[in-house]
């Protein structure tokens, strides 16, 4: 990479990219950061840095993931071997079609309450992660995260604003009792804390010590997991104890494509990783050289399109897919997708391939361990249910579950649905280059297109990889563009017949990281996103 070059991008912003040796955490809060080097310092290890980041921002950023969250992560340990973890959960037993249907669901999962609530994966995750590759307790790892929901934090500005929106919803949505303890917990004076206030919960405490002293065995077997089932029952959700009991997270071999030299791997569905390989894929046999270039956005765009009408198609629980992973990232059906890439923008319709889906954190340390790791409710908050006195907020992934019984996304008991969250990873010649994530609901495959061509086709050093303006397809021919991008830009893609909206809110293009390792010096350099409190700590 032409770092030299890169250095002088003009979009970057004043910061500059992060450079260390002996470790480095990158994420969206500087505590959540902070803690993570801590870890490192105590004699801890890449994988032990993550838990103790992912267990603060639990706290940290409770808009976006909370200790009833899923995870995804990708593991590169110093052996030179790559490792993928999904901690998403799949349905209660008890949640069907039909049982859906009975409560007037016909069309689509609702959002909030107990009902979009699948098992949660993230302590799972977290205690995985510790005995398959820790070097601490997981008990030391989550004390930092423990120490921070009890003595309080000052809220930062960022998270504070999305704050303030979930309380304005859930205000006016969130009516019944079984939404109190949210508000209890999460607005106990009765509003959103403001910037610079101090924010604490003793519940999130001592949830997050029991999950620690057990190897997260309470929230599954114990006592946590007997508050859950006690009032999912009262108040008419389906999950159960022995929803969580069964549960396992699931290491899983990512999967990769190879983009001009580099290998870029993601978690394999349920998860929507593939969605950028597929792009990807599309994409490489093309000379991108330029990247402020009309045609290249064009391209990315419809590509981006195509993967996913495919995705949104095909993806769930692998074994219920319709088609394999290896038909949809094959050379012959991306030759056959970019074939429908014209000089206009067209409305993507799902192929067949047969004929031919948050808070992210990356780490390193001085050994060569590399994580990549995301978590997330989904939708900020999540469900809107908080279990009394725990500080648990559970997510509500089960949204995203079709209620046609012919999708292959079709709601199931037992069944992991269609996951938004996805962690990313970049390889060279069988060295690590370093994780990357970009968060964000149905951006993030978009994000990871972006950065990763960022990286390789025009030369960026990871902060101004971040920086560089962005563009998200919403639907259709509709596309969204940062105010950043060039308005020659916008003009000439409006030209092409996409449906062009250009907004100054950057929240909704993701929020990402990254950490690239020198592989000759193992000097770590990293960028952290300038659309959140984004923060690098490293030494």
């Amino acid at each position: 990479m032409n770092q030299k070059e890169a250095l002088h991008y003009p979009y970057a912003s004043q910061r500059n990219v992060q450079f260390a040796r002996n470790g480095m955490v990158a994420t969206s809060q500087p505590l959540a950061a902070q803690a993570g080097l801590d870890i490192l310092k105590q004699g801890g290890n890449a994988i032990d840095a993550a838990i103790a980041t992912a267990a603060c921002l639990t706290v940290v950023e409770p808009t976006s993931n909370g200790i009833g969250s899923d995870a995804f992560a990708i593991v590169w340990t110093k052996d030179k071997e790559i490792h993928g973890l999904n901690a998403s959960g799949q349905a209660p037993s008890k949640l069907s079609l039909d049982a859906v249907n009975k409560l007037g669901y016909e069309k689509e999962m609702p959002k909030f309450g107990l009902t979009p609530v699948t098992v949660p994966g993230a302590p799972a995750a977290w205690a995985s992660l510790s005995k398959k590759f820790g070097k601490l307790s997981l008990k030391q790892t989550l004390a930092p995260a423990v120490k921070l929901a009890r003595d309080g934090f000052p809220v930062s500005p960022t998270l504070s604003f999305y704050w303030q929106k979930a309380f304005e919803v859930f205000s006016k949505e969130l009516k019944e009792e079984q939404f109190k303890a949210w508000f209890d917990t999460f607005a106990p004076t009765g509003k959103a804390p403001e910037v610079g206030e101090m924010w604490k919960s003793e519940g999130h405490a001592s949830t997050l010590e029991k999950i620690g002293e057990t190897d997260a065995n309470a929230f599954y077997q114990g006592e946590l997991a007997d508050a859950i089932h006690a009032f999912s029952k009262e108040h008419g959700g389906f999950i159960r104890k022995k929803d969580l009991e069964n549960y396992e997270p699931e290491w899983v071999d990512p999967i990769n494509v190879t983009y001009k030299g580099y290998d870029v791997w993601e978690i394999p569905p349920n998860g929507q990783g593939m969605i950028a390989l597929m792009a990807l894929q599309m994409l490489k046999d093309d000379t991108q050289t330029v990247r402020e270039d009309e045609a290249s956005y064009h391209k990315q765009i419809e590509a981006m399109k195509l993967a996913f009408a495919d995705g949104e198609k095909y993806i769930t629980e692998e074994q219920h897919m319709s088609t394999s992973v290896d038909e949809l990232l094959s050379d012959s059906y991306a030759k056959k997708r970019r074939a429908l890439i014209g000089e206009e923008a067209l409305t993507p319709e799902a192929g067949d391939p047969k004929g031919s889906g948050t808070v992210y954190l990356s780490t390193a340390d001085g050994e060569g361990n590399m994580v990549s790791f995301i978590q997330s409710n989904y939708m900020g908050f999540g469900s809107g249910i908080v279990i009394p006195g725990t500080g648990i907020s559970l997510q509500n992934r089960g949204h995203n579950f079709s209620l046609d019984a012919e999708h292959d996304n079709a709601l199931a008991p037992g069944k992991r649905t269609y996951h938004t969250i996805i962690p990313g990873f970049l390889s060279k010649n069988g060295e690590a280059v370093g994780p990357f994530g970009v968060m964000g609901g149905f951006m993030q495959p978009q994000g990871h297109m972006q950065v990763v061509m960022n990286t390789v086709d025009f030369h960026l050093n990871p902060q101004a990889a971040l920086d560089a303006p962005r563009w998200q397809w919403m639907k259709g021919k509709q596309v969204l563009l940062e105010q950043s991008v060039p308005n020659h830009i916008a003009l000439a893609l409006a030209a092409r017949g996409h449906e062009i909206q250009v907004t100054h809110q950057s929240g909704s293009f993701g929020r990402g990281q990254i950490i690239w390792r020198d592989p000759k010096t193992g000097v770590l350099q990293g960028g952290t996103e300038p659309r959140t409190d984004g923060a690098i700590a490293a030494y």
